[in-house]
């Protein structure tokens, strides 16, 4: 089997380094090359065509994000940051993973193994950054113990407040996100994700039935959650019925 090819883009050499240490035990990979900053990274990435990106994001001449906004050939790519302000562009265009520097190498291998031999979950970016033309994405990078777990939005069941936070429950698991749950929202399609309360976030497609008490309306989902419509919210739900 061929192996992938790798370019690491880091303006630390210590980071470029360790990335390039901790490849090594990884068979499935070759080391194409590497830059110190975004104006070599375009360069070589144009040039080289390499498979998967170690991409930095605070670097000179440009960062991360503007490298995969100025490439041709558009790779696989893993961020790595001692910062994790920069998840939510992550998040929006669904990287492979996303490493906050210090990182073990457990954690690196981790990385490595959600990659698979054939690139299948990172979208064209240059498509996403040129237009959105009303196309949402179809994975979402979310926050978990300081790590960020790519998340099919189908899978997405429902989303609920919780101060600051935003609890997002899937068809396995249950994540903590630290962005508000309006600007979650935001990064969804509005014909899938209806808002029903204040605080709750619902995907349709993930809807059993509705039912009325006496005062109050409720959404049952296909895995037995009950959630209460809230007033205000109620002719957003009365428009989907026929």
């Amino acid at each position: 089997m061929s192996k992938q090819s790798v370019l690491i883009v880091d303006d630390e050499e210590h980071a470029r380094l360790l990335i390039k240490q901790y490849l090594k035990e990884h068979a499935g990979f070759s080391l194409a090359g590497e830059c110190h900053n975004g104006i070599e990274a375009v360069k070589y990435i144009n040039m080289l065509e390499p498979e998967l990106v170690f991409l930095d994001i605070q670097m000179p001449g440009l960062n991360g994000f503007e490298v995969l906004q100025r490439v041709e050939h558009v790779p696989k790519v893993i961020f790595t940051t001692a910062f994790d302000q920069y998840a939510i562009q992550a998040f929006e265009i669904n990287a492979i993973d996303y490493l906050l520097k210090p990182y073990t190498k457990d954690r690196f291998n981790d990385a490595i193994t959600r990659i698979g031999p054939i690139p299948k979950l990172l979208p064209n970016l240059v498509s996403h950054f040129s237009s959105r033309n009303g196309k949402y994405p179809d994975h979402v990078m979310v926050e978990s113990r300081r790590r960020f777990v790519n998340l099919r939005v189908v899978d997405i069941v429902y989303m609920k407040a919780d101060r600051d936070y935003t609890e997002i429950y899937t068809t396995a698991n249950t994540y903590i996100s630290s962005v508000g749950i309006g600007a979650i929202l935001q990064h969804f399609d509005p014909a899938l994700f209806l808002r029903i309360h204040r605080s709750v976030i619902i995907n349709l497609a993930h809807v059993r039935e509705l039912y009325k008490d006496i005062h109050r309306t409720f959404i049952v989902l296909d895995n037995g959650v009950e959630l209460s419509v809230g007033r205000n919210y109620l002719p957003n739900v009365k428009s989907l019925i026929i």
